[in-house]
């Protein structure tokens, strides 16, 4: 399965020079490798996501005021954020 994002995480990882992030990244994705016929391509798209925000939340963390860390990660939080949706129950209405 192909992620837009995870070539653009990757790039920005190795222009910081975040080698081990890189290969954490890598393993996550062969974990996930797969998996799409099992529990469905949005879900494994979702859990990507999910990887990335945190790996950029962290990024933001160790680099205070690195924009471009700070763009990708709003970016893939939202897109994030709008897949999360399909996966939410609807909220119980009353019944009267």
């Amino acid at each position: 399965m192909k992620v837009e994002e995870v070539e653009r995480v990757r790039e920005l990882l190795e222009r910081l020079g975040e080698e081990a992030l890189i290969v954490r990244l890598d393993s996550f994705i062969a974990l996930n490798e797969g998996l799409e016929t099992k529990r469905g391509e949005d879900y494994i798209r979702l859990s990507i996501l999910g990887f990335l925000e945190g790996l950029l939340l962290s990024l933001k963390m160790k680099y205070p005021g690195k924009g471009e860390i700070i763009e990708v990660y709003e970016e893939i939080k939202a897109k994030r954020v709008e897949l999360d949706e399909l996966f939410r129950k609807p909220a119980m209405q009353n019944i009267q």
